[in-house]
């Protein structure tokens, strides 16, 4: 079993409410002291082997597998998660600006306020970003032809009498 499902058997745990927040307080705090020291030494590329990574960031192996299910779609070149071991050499290149897009995604203040972001990343270029990320969350509803305008097919006629029978 990859470290990966070891991680999936565990967020899947059943457990009552209070479990649940404190096994996920508990990682998120895991989580940012990760990102801290990942942003505030400006790592743009993480390297070795996954048990070696794991306890220089001070996680197990299966919250550090998590870790990596997290920051996956922020780097240049994903990794296969499902092959991942302790033995695993993995190279993690972070496109710094689409993990403060991702972290604007998962709604992870945490992550995306924390001050070594101010190293990384101009106030202008996150404000540029999370425009960016808003814009994703916009509706846009198209125009409707109203029924006595003319038809958009070019007709002449009045949209009632053409195309909106």
């Amino acid at each position: 079993m990859s470290l990966y499902d070891k991680w999936l058997d565990l967020v899947n745990i059943e457990r009552d409410q209070e479990e649940y927040d404190e096994f996920w307080e508990g990682y998120f705090v895991a989580e940012e002291k990760v990102y801290q020291k990942i942003l505030g030494d400006k790592l743009e590329v993480v390297s070795g082997k996954v048990s070696e990574l794991a306890e220089g960031f001070k996680m197990d192996l299966v919250t550090f597998a998590g870790f990596l299910s997290g920051i996956n779609t922020s780097l240049k070149q994903e990794i296969d998660l499902d092959s991942i071991t302790e033995e695993s050499e993995i190279k993690l290149e972070i496109d710094f600006e689409k993990l403060y897009f991702n972290m604007l995604d998962a709604q992870a203040d945490w992550l995306y306020t924390l001050k070594e972001w101010d190293d990384i990343l101009t106030v202008e270029k996150r404000k540029e970003i999370k425009k960016q990320y808003n814009a994703t969350k916009t509706i846009v509803k198209e125009d409707k032809t109203g029924r006595n305008e003319p038809c958009p097919c070019g007709s002449g006629k009045k949209y009632k009498k053409c195309c909106g029978k």
